[in-house]
């Protein structure tokens, strides 16, 4: 079975006291508790640099069975011209402890510079980097990009080669691809509003789960936006969705209100 998960960029953040967190909550039990009300964190260290395979066993100990993890890869491997030249960035990342996460380790998202143009041979380079097995766990992976030279067909065509899914981030100025690459769906929502409680409208949400119920069952929704205008190869889909940035206070409950709607 397909599962949607849902969740919000790392869990450290003093606007959230009061408003998601309890007041009295101690700052060491905060991912214990956003881990029970949510079913999915992004978590951003990972992008600047190493973590301890301590505090991977950690995070993995202090959140509750069928709870994910999604990793960004290092900058060092995707901040640079050259992608091909990432192995080493790579190797170094999957080798960290990052499977100390175990059944917990969700996909690895790799986000380009947003300057970065589309260049097939570069990001084909840089997708044979990445492994898709380690330690006998199983690897995803979500490339991120910014710049509107990858909506072509043949960025799609290179993703469903290597098996990578495509951010889909809902933001101005970042080109939306929704075309199905891989197994699973990865989203990125930037778009909360500080006057909405739940940050996003009814309707928003009540959009995102129809389309996640469709990719988990294995079909594709009506409303996306393709960027080579075939659907992708018919299998069930699990999704990862993450509300991240806009009115940041607002994300928490606009994951949560998403995780109510996918239980009804």
């Amino acid at each position: 079975m397909a599962s949607t998960y849902s969740g919000i960029g790392g869990w450290v953040y003093a606007p959230w006291r009061g408003v998601f967190y309890p007041d009295k909550l101690p700052q060491a039990r905060e991912l214990e508790y956003a881990s029970r009300q949510l079913t999915a964190i992004e978590i951003n260290g990972t992008f600047y640099g190493t973590q301890k395979p301590s505090s991977f066993r950690k995070w993995h100990d202090e959140t509750p069975d069928g709870f994910v993890f999604a990793l960004k890869g290092p900058r060092y491997a995707t901040h640079r011209r050259a992608l091909g030249e990432a192995a080493e960035s790579v190797e170094r990342f999957v080798g960290s402890g990052i499977l100390e996460l175990k059944a917990k380790l969700g996909p690895i998202l790799w986000q380009l510079m947003g300057s970065a143009r589309f260049d097939a041979d570069n990001i084909e380079a840089f997708l044979k980097l990445l492994p898709h097995e380690a330690g006998g766990r199983q690897l995803r992976h979500v490339l991120e990009v910014g710049h509107e030279s990858f909506n072509d067909p043949k960025f799609v065509a290179l993703l469903r080669q290597y098996k990578v899914a495509v951010a889909m981030v809902e933001d101005e100025g970042n080109p939306l691809i929704q075309d199905a690459t891989a197994d699973f769906m990865y989203a990125r929502l930037k778009r909360a509003e500080a006057e909405r409680k739940t940050g996003y409208p009814p309707k928003a949400i009540d959009a995102w789960a129809a389309r996640a119920r469709t990719w988990n069952a294995g079909g594709e929704p009506d409303d996306i936006v393709r960027i080579d205008g075939k659907a992708g190869p018919k299998q069930k889909r699990d999704c990862f969705i993450f509300f991240i940035s806009g009115a940041k206070e607002r994300n928490p409950a606009a994951a949560m209100e998403l995780v109510k709607r996918m239980k009804e």
